[in-house]
């Protein structure tokens, strides 16, 4: 799924900017990703104080988060740069897959943070 998001905007952005496409196509997958982690661990908290259950402070969880965070920029580096994106590159222009609409990609990221600022108010 990220994969064909990636290269989706990496092709949009790849005539425009050349050599900056990457870099955009990390920071979206990234914001991605992010977004569906929060989303994820705000469902999860409400969920668990719903059924009355504590098992983090806040502050731990929002540590948890941020080490996640390091994590995936340093996995989206390593993964996306280099031979394996060219390999990426390879694989997708082998079976031309269609390209996701630019407005709808950046819509995913930023509808996971509002959800997940919805679901905090709840809190």
């Amino acid at each position: 799924m990220f994969d064909q998001q990636f290269y989706s905007i990496f092709q949009h952005y790849k005539p425009k900017y050349k050599a900056k496409a990457n870099n955009i196509a990390l920071f979206y997958i990234l914001l991605l990703q992010v977004s569906l982690l929060l989303l994820g661990a705000t469902f999860l908290t409400l969920f668990l104080n719903q059924m009355h259950m504590d098992i983090f402070s806040s502050s731990k969880a929002w540590v948890l988060f941020l080490i996640l965070v390091v994590i995936l920029i340093f996995r989206n580096w390593i993964y996306y740069t280099g031979k394996k994106r060219k390999v990426l590159n390879t694989k997708l222009n082998k079976y031309k897959t269609q390209t996701i609409d630019i407005w709808w990609l950046w819509l995913q990221p930023f509808s996971c943070f509002i959800l997940s600022i919805i679901l905090m108010q709840r809190l």
